[in-house]
């Protein structure tokens, strides 16, 4: 790790302390700009609350500040626990850090992914699916379809991992031999490792389950691939359908909705995502200079 990574983590990290406040990733912004007209301090000493005043920074920021970069013991002791549990940290600065979500969340993206399993997945192009976790038959049935077309023309799935529709497809995509990301929403630590498996997880790799970070990483989800499909959806209600009326809204990536004939389905499409169905599964997605294009 570098130690722009590090500085990194030490700025944004709540390194096994919930009570830490570390920068949001706009304000880490600001404070490298501020940096930059900044002569580097000598090899002798550390950056103080002074130097941090200089440029305009107010005395809490500053204080903040130089309280977050002196944890290095406490960052070496919070990447030894991750180490043993095979979890480890992708910064928003490391060069395998996803440039689709870089660019499609922009100030959103997450400060820091903590990683288990296959990273070398995360080279793949990419698909994503979300839908309810309580799944009508034909729902379940495009689930599975989609998951398992997304194995066999060569793409990783993204999901959630949640019960229902997220874990029919992953499942079904890992039966034909693909490759999965899951996103999510409890401690990465307690995840075993799976082959063709890559478990992500933001702020932490041991912060327990909440609906908070749920609702989270949707955005993350939506943005990791150039498409996303919407396997089913309650009307106005739910996780699947915030995520996917914000990514409509935001533009995080292509939204294609399974034609259900439900009212929710009629309405994210009227919203601006493309209808789906099972029809033709050979020229579903295809890959073109690592861009996902519908015929």
């Amino acid at each position: 790790m570098t130690g722009a990574e590090r500085g990194f983590l030490l700025l944004t990290g709540f390194l096994g302390d919930p009570s830490q406040n570390p920068l949001t990733t706009a304000q880490l912004r600001e404070l490298t700009r501020c940096c930059r007209r900044m002569e580097k301090p000598s090899a002798e000493r550390d950056l103080t609350v002074r130097d941090l005043m200089k440029l305009g920074c107010d005395q809490d920021t500053a204080n903040r500040t130089v309280l977050l970069l002196s944890r290095q013991e406490q960052l070496d002791w919070y990447l030894e626990k991750a180490k043993q549990a095979n979890c480890f940290p992708l910064t928003r600065i490391s060069p395998d850090y996803p440039g689709r979500l870089r660019k499609a969340l922009n100030m959103e993206a997450p400060a820091c992914l903590w990683t288990k399993g296959n990273r070398s997945v995360l080279n793949m192009p990419r698909v994503s699916l979300v839908g309810s976790r309580e799944l009508h038959p034909k729902n379940l049935l495009f689930a599975r379809w989609l998951g398992a077309q997304a194995a066999l023309q060569g793409y990783a799935l993204v999901s959630g991992n949640a019960r229902g529709a997220d874990r029919e497809a992953q499942e079904s995509c890992l039966g034909q031999g693909g490759s999965v990301i899951c996103v999510v929403a409890d401690p990465l630590q307690d995840h075993p490792e799976r082959e063709n498996v890559l478990y992500v997880a933001e702020e932490g790799f041991d912060i327990a389950f909440s609906s908070y970070r749920a609702l989270s990483r949707n955005r993350i989800i939506h943005s990791l691939s150039e498409k996303t499909f919407v396997a089913q959806s309650s009307l106005g209600k739910g996780g699947t359908w915030s995520g996917t009326k914000k990514n409509l809204r935001y533009g995080w990536s292509d939204v294609y909705c399974f034609q259900d004939g439900s009212d929710a389905a009629r309405e994210l499409c009227a919203m601006g995502a493309c209808p789906v169905d099972m029809e033709h599964p050979e020229t579903l997605f295809i890959q073109q200079s690592d861009q996902l294009t519908m015929l």
